[in-house]
This record gives structure tokens, C-alpha cells and sequence, in this order.
């Protein structure tokens, strides 16, 4: 019986047909938008080519509520707790951009103790979202005690907020013209106690997971994000930064007194996931820097704007003991605080990235338009670029990378 003989480049050519034939397929798939990592209510239709992804299509608008819609119909005042639900890891500081826009349209200064309180919230704020959002991107990649660790100094945190505020998610803390309340007898020693005991355990976070091989190998050279992508895509914040760009409004365009302040901004080199968690830690330090430094230093004097009476509400007090002090509480109350017609637009350095207001006002106590620019919306428009060509495991790793909420994103 003859022996028929096959060469090795027949194999090969017969395999290189086969791979051919299987090269031609892709299967589609849809991450979300009820999945762990993708951190709230998002859908990303993925074509991958065998475990890589080739396409990849963020599909956003399941949690839209229409917060901008919902400006026009109520007063300047109103809207507060509304800016609560955007970033509602942050709501501190949401309210001090929304509540620094609308004085900006006023022409309203408010007085310097109120300004040193709202930096010292929106830090903490900071603070308390990147302790969130490191923890849950460290458990996506598989590190469970880092977020054992960071939730607890966020509990404590939240448990200052509630002593401030009477809330310990969505504060409602800010007013425009000033803040609801002064501060509480000894709350400052117990934020300066709490500040003190945070650094050692982002240390240990840090010891947890800096040169831990498992997270350096999902996290280093995954989602690169060049500075030129990152500058025209439109990112801001830590993604930004973790891109090389410096760029950060409390210092490039100081407010609330910021530029009184001592602290550093930390950029990244790579642009990968790796960097954009370094940034994060270190702006955690950074913050707790300048909480000691408002502590140190806060002035004594009003927490409101006295001199504004018809944006201001009266104190209780004088509710209940003047005739002038009671109409004009009356007033405020129903019509909204009176602005003058105009346009204007701030934004403000939140721990997501640049949250900005455009209000246009055409007088009266009730915005015409408003417009919410949500940085986490903007920092997500790079998914399609930074996922392709990455395996489907990476895109947990980079959807925690850019740290987003969704509440931002759907206003």
C-alpha cells in the first residue's frame, strides 16, 4: 500500500486557510447595562474577535431624567438638591459649582469664611469619591481588601458629612449666596483628626497594590490614552492628567481662594490605567493637604452674604421677630432669588473632571435654559478608541480607570 507523504508547508497552508475561514467571523456582545463593572446603568456593545475587542459602542441614556429640563421650572434655590444626583459621590462639591455660577450671574462675592468652608467641603468630597472609586476599581481587578479598606475611612467620612449637613449622600449643603449652616462646635479637630489617620492607610493602599504584580499586569499599558487624544477628546480631570496634561482649574483659574493654597498637581507619563490610578492616590494627599491648610487658617466672619437680602434668606431668628425680615423670606421662598438677565457659564475642578453650568436668565428667580457640562458624559466618549484592540478582561479595567458615574452622565 502506498504511503502518500504531506509536507510540513501543506499543513501550514491548510491552516492558514482554516485561521482564514475563522478570521471572517465576529461575535457581538453586550456588557451591560446591568453588569458589576460598568459601575451603574451603561451598555457597551462589544465585536470581538475571539477574546479581543474589535468595536466597541458606549450606548448611554438609560438613567436620563432631564435635570436641565427640570432647571426651568424651578427657582435658583430649588435646583440645589437636584445638583446633588449628578456626581452623587460627590454632591459637596456639585453644589459649590452650581451655587458659584448662579453668584457669578448675580455679581456676588461671598465672604471669605464662606469661601475657605466650600474648599474645605469639595476636598473632603474629593477625597470621598476616590476612595470609592479606587476601591471598587481595585476589587474589579481582583483586590477585595483595598476596598474593605477604603470604604471604611469613607463611612467615617460620611459620618462628618451627616454632623455638617444632617445628610450623608446627597447634603444639599451649599446656598447660593453662602452655605446652610455654620460650622458645628468642634468639627474642624475632628476633620483634622480624621485627615491624620487617612494618609497611613492610603499608604497601605498603596503598599496593597503599587507593585502588586496581579494589578500592575491588568493596569500597565491598558487604555492608553495619549495627551493629544486625551486633550481632543475633550477629558478632563484625572484622566486627563494621568495623560501628561496639567491642566487643573484651582489652579489655572483659581476660585473660592484657592490660589491661597499650597499643593501640587500630579500628572502621569504613560497614559495608561496604571497612571490615571496613580493620579488619584496622590491627589488624595493633595487634598488632605489643603484641608489642614483651611483648618489652619479658616477666618472668622459671616458664612453667608449679608448684604444679599434678595438672594440670601433671613436666618431664622429674624423670621420670627421682624415684619421686613419675614417678606423677604416670603418672597425668596416663592419666587426665587432675583437675577438679572445674562449669560453665564463656570465650571468648577470636581473629583470626576471640569463640572460646568451655562445658565442663561432672562430675570427673575428662575433660569430660561440651563446646561450641565457633566465630565464624566465627556470622559467616556474615548471608550470606542481605547478599547479596541484590547482584550474583553481589559475593558473592566478601563471602564474603573476613568472612575465615571452615571448620574453625571444621564442628567
Amino acid at each position: 500500500m502506498a504511503t502518500k507523504e504531506i509536507s510540513v508547508g501543506d499543513v501550514l497552508a491548510r491552516s492558514s486557510e482554516y485561521e482564514e475561514e475563522l478570521d471572517t467571523e465576529r461575535m457581538t456582545i453586550s456588557m451591560g447595562p446591568s453588569h458589576p463593572s460598568t459601575h451603574g446603568v451603561l451598555r457597551l456593545k462589544l465585536e470581538l474577535d475571539g477574546e479581543v475587542v474589535t468595536e466597541c459602542d458606549p450606548e448611554l441614556g438609560y438613567l436620563h431624567r432631564g435635570d436641565e429640563k427640570i432647571a426651568e421650572n424651578m427657582t435658583y434655590n430649588q435646583f440645589v438638591p437636584y445638583t446633588d444626583r449628578l456626581d452623587y459621590l460627590a454632591p459637596l462639591a456639585n453644589n459649590v459649582a452650581y451655587a458659584i455660577a448662579v453668584e457669578k450671574l448675580a455679581h456676588l462675592e461671598v465672604p471669605p469664611r464662606c469661601q475657605a468652608i466650600r474648599v474645605l467641603v469639595s476636598e473632603l468630597a474629593r477625597i470621598s469619591a476616590h476612595l470609592l472609586g479606587l476601591g471598587a476599581f481595585a476589587m474589579d481587578t481582583g483586590a477585595l481588601t483595598v476596598f474593605m479598606l477604603t470604604f471604611t475611612e469613607r463611612e467615617k467620612l460620611y459620618t462628618l458629612f451627616e454632623k455638617l449637613t444632617g445628610a450623608r449622600l446627597t447634603t444639599s449643603f451649599t446656598r447660593i449666596g453662602g452655605v446652610a449652616r455654620d460650622l458645628p462646635d468642634d468639627w474642624l479637630n475632628e476633620v483634622s483628626v480624621f485627615v491624620d489617620q487617612l494618609i497611613p492607610v492610603v499608604d497601605e493602599v498603596d503598599g496593597l497594590l503599587t507593585r502588586n504584580r496581579i494589578f500592575v499586569d491588568r493596569t500597565k499599558d491598558v487604555g492608553v490614552i495619549s495627551r493629544e487624544d486625551a486633550i481632543s477628546y475633550g477629558l478632563t480631570g484625572p484622566n486627563l492628567r494621568g495623560s501628561g496634561v496639567p491642566l487643573d482649574l484651582r489652579k489655572d483659574v483659581p476660585y473660592s481662594g484657592y490660589e491661597q493654597y499650597d499643593f501640587d498637581i500630579p500628572v502621569g507619563t504613560v497614559g495608561d490605567a496604571y497612571d490615571r490610578y496613580l493620579v488619584r492616590m496622590e491627589e488624595m494627599r493633595q487634598s488632605a493637604l489643603i484641608v489642614k491648610q483651611v483648618i489652619e487658617t479658616i477666618p472668622e466672619g459671616s458664612y453667608f452674604a449679608e448684604d444679599a437680602k434678595r438672594i440670601f434668606p433671613p436666618t431664622k431668628d429674624k423670621v420670627m421677630s421682624s415684619m421686613e425680615e419675614l417678606i423677604q423670606n416670603f418672597m425668596i421662598t416663592t419666587q426665587g432669588p432675583q437675577m438679572p438677565a445674562g449669560e453665564v457659564y463656570f465650571e468648577a475642578e470636581n473629583p470626576k473632571g471640569a463640572l460646568g453650568f451655562f445658565i442663561h436668565s432672562k430675570g427673575g428667580g428662575v433660569p430660561y435654559r440651563m446646561k450641565i457640562r457633566g465630565p464624566s458624559f465627556c470622559n467616556l466618549s474615548i471608550l470606542p478608541k481605547i478599547c479596541v484592540g484590547a482584550m474583553i478582561s481589559d475593558v473592566v479595567a478601563i471602564l474603573g480607570s476613568l472612575d465615571f458615574v452615571m448620574g453625571e452622565c444621564d442628567r
